[in-house]
């Protein structure tokens, strides 16, 4: 069976990195609506223009759009075997349309990862991303360097990491996209994990916890 799985956390919780990783040792596509978006609006489309100032401001870009930019990803041809999503769902409503989305395939882990909120805090005020291509700086002697790993790109703080901005994106996570938990909690699918602990513990409880839930309606890989 198909490993669909779905990312849940705070901003700065590592579902990137931990998405990421995952999708690489499982060979199935990572689906980050942030990175979608975030490309769209280095590239100045019409999305990327339309959003730009709704991140800015740390809130969420509004459903339809999100729900658009997923459900046209979920179309492509190699996410039949499977695939991660990294930032969607975020809220109640985008869970309710994956619902939708997911209507024959096979079932939907959820996975939480937990993280205290003065962590997230430090985190997201000192995290840097390159200018270029987007990607998060991952190592101390990357960020020390100003320099992309990847391609050589100069390493900057995005606009929606200074601390006001930060308080704000967690204010609007708590408030709109906490009820997830609630709606997801009771399912055999839904997992939550200790993200406040090394990449690679979370990695290691992460693949755990998808076992687990995978096991529970019959659909390990």
């Amino acid at each position: 069976m198909a490993l669909n799985l779905a990312m849940l956390g705070p901003p700065g919780a590592g579902k990137g990195t931990q998405a990421e990783r995952y999708a690489r040792d499982r060979r199935i596509p990572k689906i980050s609506t942030g990175d979608i978006l975030r490309e769209a609006v280095q590239a100045g489309t019409p999305i990327g223009l339309q959003v730009k100032a709704v991140m800015d401001r740390g809130e969420l870009v509004s459903d339809d759009v999100i729900i658009g930019i997923v459900k046209e990803c979920l179309d492509r041809a190699d996410t039949a075997a499977g695939f991660i999503l990294d930032g969607f769902p975020r809220t109640v409503p985008q869970a309710q349309a994956l619902d939708g989305l997911m209507n024959g395939r096979s079932p939907l882990i959820v996975i939480d990862i937990e993280v205290p909120e003065t962590e997230l805090v430090r985190r997201l005020s000192s995290r840097l991303v390159c200018s270029r291509c987007a990607s998060n700086a991952t190592t101390p002697e990357e960020s020390a360097s100003l320099k992309c790993a990847r391609c050589g790109g100069s390493l900057v703080q995005r606009t929606d990491d200074n601390e006001t901005v930060v308080r704000e994106r967690l204010a609007v996570y708590t408030t709109r996209t906490k009820p997830l938990l609630d709606y997801y909690r009771l399912r055999p699918t839904f997992r939550s994990v200790n993200g406040a602990q090394s990449p690679e513990g979370v990695a290691a409880e992460l693949a755990g916890a998808v076992d687990a839930a995978a096991d529970a309606v019959g659909a390990r890989r």
